[in-house]
C-alpha cells in the first residue's frame, strides 16, 4: 500500500472516520457519490475545496480497505 497522505483520522473531525485533509469531507462520503453515479465534476461543484489527487487517494483507500481481512483473536 502506497502512503496515504491526503486520508487523514482525527477523533475530533467526524468522529474519526478517514476523511479528506482532515476536513468533514469523509472517503465513505465520497465512495458513495461516486458509486450513486454522481461524476468527478458533481462532486467538484458540491466541494469545491477538493483536488482530483483527493479522489484518487480515496479510491486507493478505499480498495486497500475491501482487501483487508479481520482475523479473529484467539483468548489465552
Amino acid at each position: 500500500m502506497q502512503k496515504l497522505t491526503r486520508i487523514t483520522r482525527n477523533p475530533e473531525i467526524m468522529g474519526g472516520k478517514p476523511c479528506i485533509r482532515g476536513m468533514g469531507v469523509t472517503v465513505g462520503t465520497i465512495v458513495s457519490l461516486m458509486a450513486s453515479g454522481h461524476s468527478l465534476n458533481d462532486i467538484f461543484k458540491a466541494y469545491l475545496y477538493l483536488e482530483e489527487a483527493d479522489i484518487y487517494e480515496v479510491l486507493a483507500y478505499a480498495a486497500w480497505r475491501v482487501e483487508e481481512i479481520e482475523v479473529p483473536l484467539i483468548s489465552a
